[in-house]
């Protein structure tokens, strides 16, 4: 490898050995034992969709063309008509399973409600009236901005029935963030809420949504679901109760067949030029995509399992992985409207234990947070009714996943670390429980029907080391452009290797083919002309026994170029020093990754999301002023940060 080479790669620093092949046990009752979905896939990948296509969805039409392919432009399924609603409720009802439960609902003041499929089916039909009777029709959109309650779920389900795209925005989310979105969909209807529970008190949705609406012209109507208690303003003719529309609304609303390519749903994501990008996701191939991989990445078992996913539905793990993947295949799930500390830090596993959860799949930032809570909290529960558990959001570092593993699991459950993001709709990279052999950290190998490739700076493609992760083929769930912007879709996703789909993301393969996820590149840092993931300098920091959580960024450094300063938070009762802590990542790594600085702190900056704002990390690192911090679960991190980072001692 040239020098130059060396400056454009991503450097390959971390090593994991440990390997977990699936148990005996495991294989007996899964779905995908051995490569034979691999096989098939590899052999004719859009075969392979048609069939996943064909045994999975009830189609009102069949499809002409499996797909049609012009970069960047895919369709799926030609000419086929379905309705998503359907597929979530109506074939399951008349299959005779009306009354399994669908939803678990908990609150977080304790309250609950279980819904089964025949319940859930009446209230989409009743209010998909109510969207007819308040002027939606086929082709409009309608926004939503509702706390994780079961309305959520049945009034993106109701778009869904009547041809409507439906536009979620996060709860957490400002008036103004709101605003831009409604106004960029041009959106017709809204429906919030005047409150919800988080952290024991109501935080007001209505109030902001009036403050929205004061600038978005579009919205003709307003539906307000009661849930908080709080006071709130009604506008007269604008606004309505949704308890009072569904009183009187019919719960006779037959699904319309759509176009496999009519537009399902936009979800806003954020851009580099602070305008939101409203990402554009169809019928056909969308709905194929989440229930197939529902289906084999969980190895569901519809009749015995019990699935939680702790996302809400404001971010496209909720849209795919909490409505239309799990409800699609018929499954049992549990939907929880609060934070996990609440009342006290072991709420979650007090909930696995109460439901019988069997499935749990949550974020890398959420586990680190349950290892600094300590062990005592999952162990006061009986949790042996799992037995698969997930991860998703961003690249999981090894020592939390054998915590989570050997913790949480009990060493017996595999852990299924998933790759995708709101553009590919659905999982993309993930093991198959019953076929792959797991790496701490690694989220191994492209799932069947999935083509990925890592390249280097040029384009060419990197069999060992690490490069940029991009995707060479289409897939059926894959986002159909950018809402009214085509020339940024192409810049953004098709412009930076020609013929291939590449959103940012950096990898690494190891000498057996496993993918490991390095983060964005925008978090790759330039250290004396090497190239070093942050990911790998926080895994490195977290696989101290006294670390539970890090937080790498690059700072400009005059001599280096920039320098690594890392940002830790200590599992309780433990202790560390910046020495001991410095000297083993430089076991770890190598003395290149030892960071300059590192900063102890409590808390990490993070959105409502739960992802940790690197960003305020770099401004902080860099001394400059903070930008907009609205979106941070709690804003006075940052200004500890600050504080701390002020009264440092300098380096000689």
């Amino acid at each position: 490898m040239s020098a130059d080479d060396q400056q454009t790669n991503i450097d390959d620093l971390l090593l994991e050995n440990r390997k977990f092949p699936p148990s005996a046990a495991f294989k007996k009752n899964s779905l995908a034992v051995g490569t034979h979905l691999y096989d098939q896939a590899a052999a004719d990948d859009e075969g392979f969709w048609a069939q996943q296509a064909s045994e999975l969805i009830d189609w009102d039409q069949d499809w002409h063309t499996i797909c049609e392919w012009n970069v960047p432009y895919a369709k799926w399924f030609v000419g086929g008509k379905l309705n998503v609603s359907y597929n979530c409720l109506d074939r399951h009802v008349l299959a005779g399973n009306g009354d399994k439960v669908a939803i678990h609902w908990e609150g977080e003041p304790g309250d609950t409600r279980t819904i089964t499929y025949s319940e859930l089916l009446v209230e989409v039909e009743k209010f998909s009236n109510v969207l007819k009777s308040l002027g939606v029709v086929k082709g409009d959109r309608v926004n939503i901005y509702l706390p994780m309650i079961p309305e959520a779920a049945v009034a993106m389900l109701s778009c869904a029935r009547i041809g409507a795209a439906h536009s979620v925005v996060f709860g957490g989310f400002s008036s103004q963030a709101l605003a831009d979105r409604i106004n960029d969909a041009e959106a017709k209807v809204l429906i919030t809420a005047d409150g919800g529970y988080r952290r024991g008190e109501v935080f007001e949705l209505k109030p902001a949504a009036d403050e929205a609406i004061a600038s978005t012209p579009t919205i003709e109507h307003v539906v307000v679901v009661k849930r908080g208690g709080n006071k709130v303003n009604m506008v007269a003719g604008r606004d309505h109760w949704y308890h009072e529309l569904m009183a009187t609304a019919s719960d006779n609303c037959p699904a319309e067949p759509m176009d496999s390519e009519q537009l399902l749903f936009l979800l806003y994501t954020s851009g580099t030029t602070g305008k939101p990008k409203g990402i554009m996701h169809t019928t056909g191939g969308y709905l194929t995509h989440v229930t197939y991989t529902h289906k084999y990445v969980f190895d569901l078992h519809p009749e015995s399992d019990v699935y939680w996913c702790t996302a809400d539905v404001g971010w496209i793990t909720g849209h795919s992985y909490i409505v239309y993947g799990p409800l699609s295949n018929g499954a049992t799930q549990v939907i929880y409207e609060g934070v996990p500390n609440y009342p006290a830090n072991d709420r979650l596993w007090s909930i696995v234990e109460k439901y019988g959860v069997t499935i749990f799949y949550t974020a890398p930032t959420a586990i680190r947070t349950f290892m600094k809570w300590g062990d005592d909290e999952p162990a006061k529960h009986d949790m042996s009714t799992l037995r698969l558990l997930g991860s998703v959001g961003e690249p999981i570092n090894p020592e939390a996943w054998m915590w989570y593993r050997d913790t949480i699991g009990r060493g017996e459950c595999p852990v299924v670390d998933t790759w995708w993001q709101t553009e590919t709709g659905g999982i993309m990279i993930s093991p198959l429980p019953g076929a792959t052999t797991l790496k701490p950290g690694s989220a191994t190998f492209p799932i069947p029907g999935i083509s990925a490739e890592v390249v280097d700076d040029a384009g060419h493609r990197v069999d060992h080391g690490g490069g940029y992760l991009t995707l060479t083929r289409p897939w059926p769930g894959m986002l159909r452009g950018i809402w009214n912007d085509p020339e940024r879709y192409q810049e953004t996703y098709w412009s930076r290797f020609e013929g291939r789909y590449f959103a940012g993301d950096g990898a690494k393969l190891d000498s057996e083919g496993y993918l490991w996820l390095l983060g964005r590149v925008d978090d790759v840092m330039n250290i004396s002309g090497h190239r070093i993931s942050t990911t790998e300098v926080e895994s490195a920091l977290v696989s101290h026994p006294a670390v539970a959580e890090a937080a790498v960024v690059g700072a400009n450094d005059p001599t280096t170029g920039q320098a690594i300063i890392a940002y830790v938070t200590l599992r309780g009762g433990y202790e560390a020093d910046e020495t001991e802590l410095r000297n083993h990542v430089a076991k770890e790594i190598g003395a290149i990754a030892k960071p300059k600085m590192i900063y102890f702190t409590p808390e990490l900056p993070k959105t409502r999301s739960g992802k940790i704002m690197r960003r305020l990390l770099r401004d902080v690192a860099e001394g400059r002023n903070l930008g907009d911090t609205t979106t941070l679960a709690d804003a006075s991190v940052v200004n500890e940060l600050q504080k701390r980072a002020a009264e440092a001692p300098s380096e000689d």
